[in-house]
């Protein structure tokens, strides 16, 4: 256990909440004190779903403690049942309720409930959310699935002659990031590729739409952190296979048709230039050429992730300097991920490991989770999210998704605009200081009337730190701080001036303010190459302080 701030995985029982949210006719039984209701937050606030999740707590205080606890669990399951009569039912504890040993599964056996019962073991202080998620569908899965599972080492039959393919949709929950539009893009364009939606699971299905998955052809695995464990063993107990490739961006939509199209027999060409996909173009028109080479960083869940990392490579000719995600079950395919991008992995849940990679890193672009918006907010870099936990703003009301061709263009539209924003920032800053156009000067129409505000004075004191920290034209706030912090050289404002050489310790960056504000007037969106340009002629030849002289020097020098 760790003491933090934030995680980016709650435990194991609310990934078990996100599959029962998102479905409907199930239950889930939590043995669990009072202040673990707080989990209901997540899909009403965050998630903005118009109803409480089906979950009933026990919620048992201390005082029960020193009484009979199992027998309260069982009283929750008994009232649940008669209030909500699901069709099937999930019981389980949370990490807190784990410590006392009540064994929910065999309490709710005894029970003798005329409907499915699904035990959920979830080891709380081994295992996280998605592991959580993951277990409980592929335990509902098997479930609900095995009465009507044929015999071991029966040969599936051939489809009927005339009859159209179908498939499931697995892995889809609630709190998923785009999950719900992910869905429509998907199964319009299954359909529209002549295969037929058999259940779409979790989301939106009853236990009795799980127990017929076994009746399609293959299985569509949208996300593999929830659904790879249940669509391995319908492969095995069914014969039913199931697609390896993520459509997330242009290429791997291509590629997912492909294999889609193989798997049912059909064929492929009429989706494949579908014409609303316009990202492809749009990244190689005049308006984005600026966008090539931006040193991005990754981070996320695995599959977000590594689909993100070959999109900001292949597809919109950025430069990959990082990528990394907290799913320590998926570390091997971003170790694999990495090794095209020639970088190094960082797997982790720790987010000020992540946060002093990035400073480290000084990319240009952050994709990410709602951690690394933040990070990159304090950092002054541009960040767009990817990838699950997330905030409210990422839950929008329009259609949104990330998949298939519409979802490349909502990716192009989400990863661009905040460097474009940073470029208009950047101009902003430059004619900040124009006659015509500084903060005080009224509009040009209305310039008869003068000022219509008055300056706010200023104590001397205040306006030096003020304009030596918030200028337009000034690098991102506390960029500097963390790069040192990261390098373990600590400097103070007393010794900006000095002159680090070899005998006195290590080379550190230090830039004079003349020098700073010449950086300054180097648009954003390139201003970060021109500081590492600058800090690696200075480094080579121990130059100390970087000066004004020193920046036109490293210019000439890199230009020849």
């Amino acid at each position: 256990m760790q003491l933090t701030l934030w995680t980016y995985e709650g435990p194991p029982h609310i990934g078990a909440m996100r599959i029962a949210t998102a479905m409907r006719g199930l239950h889930y039984v939590l043995h669990a004190p009072q202040g673990d209701t707080y989990a209901d937050l997540l899909f009403t606030m965050i998630e903005r779903r118009d109803q409480r999740p089906p979950v009933t707590y026990t919620t048992f205080q201390a005082r029960d403690l020193g009484s009979d606890t199992a027998e309260l669990f069982k009283s929750a399951a008994r009232d649940a049942y008669d209030r909500f009569q699901p069709q099937a039912m999930l019981v389980g504890a949370s990490c807190t309720a784990e410590l006392i040993q009540d064994d929910p599964g065999g309490l709710a056996k005894a029970l003798n409930l005329p409907i499915p019962v699904i035990p959920l073991e979830l080891p709380a202080y081994q295992r996280k959310e998605n592991w959580g998620a993951s277990e409980t569908f592929y335990q509902l899965v098997r479930a609900l699935c095995t009465p009507h599972a044929p015999a071991p080492g029966t040969v599936r039959a051939p489809r009927e002659r005339g009859k159209r393919p179908s498939c499931n949709l697995l892995g889809p929950t609630g709190l998923g990031f785009r999950h719900r539009d992910d869905i429509k893009e998907i199964s319009g364009l299954i359909i529209s590729m002549g295969i037929d939606i058999n259940v779409v699971a979790p989301y939106g299905a009853t236990p009795a739409d799980v127990a017929r998955l076994g009746e399609a052809d293959f299985n569509v695995v949208l996300y593999p952190e929830t659904a790879s464990q249940a669509a391995s063993w319908l492969q095995r107990t069914f014969a039913q296979p199931f697609t390896k490739i993520i459509p997330i961006g242009v290429g791997a939509t291509r590629e997912f048709i492909a294999e889609v199209a193989a798997l049912a027999g059909v064929d492929a060409a009429p989706v494949l230039g579908d014409p609303r996909s316009r990202s492809t173009w749009y990244a190689k028109s005049v308006d984005s050429t600026y966008l090539t080479g931006k040193r991005v960083f990754v981070f996320g869940d695995a599959t977000h992730a590594v689909a993100a990392a070959r999109i900001a490579a292949k597809e919109m000719g950025f430069k990959v300097v990082g990528i990394g995600t907290y799913s320590r079950e998926f570390a091997r395919d971003i170790r694999e991920a990495a090794k095209l991008y020639d970088v190094e992995p960082l797997i982790s849940d720790d987010y000020l490991e992540v946060e002093a990679r990035i400073a480290e890193l000084q990319p240009e672009l952050v994709l990410g989770t709602q951690m690394e918006r933040h990070i990159a907010k304090r950092l002054g870099v541009p960040c767009a999210v990817i990838s699950a936990p997330v905030h409210v703003q990422d839950f929008p009301a329009r259609y949104a998704p990330q998949m298939g061709f519409e979802g490349a263009n909502v990716i192009f539209d989400t990863w661009v605009h905040p460097l474009m924003m940073g470029l208009e920032e950047h101009l902003l800053g430059m004619f900040r200081e124009d006659f015509e156009f500084h903060d005080d000067a009224g509009s040009s129409h209305l310039s008869h009337l003068g000022a219509s505000k008055e300056k706010t004075e200023t104590k001397p004191q205040q306006q030096s730190a003020v304009s030596a920290t918030n200028t337009p034209n000034s690098p991102p706030i506390g960029v500097v701080d963390v790069v040192a912090t990261v390098t373990a050289t600590a400097r103070s404002d007393n010794n900006l001036a000095g002159t680090p050489t070899a005998a006195n310790g290590p080379w550190v960056a230090v830039w004079d303010a003349d020098a700073e504000k010449e950086l300054g007037k180097i648009p954003f969106f390139v201003r970060g190459k021109a500081r590492r340009n600058t800090e690696r002629f200075a480094q080579e030849r121990a130059v100390a302080p970087i000066t004004v002289e020193t920046l036109y020097d490293a210019k000439a020098h890199f230009g020849r």
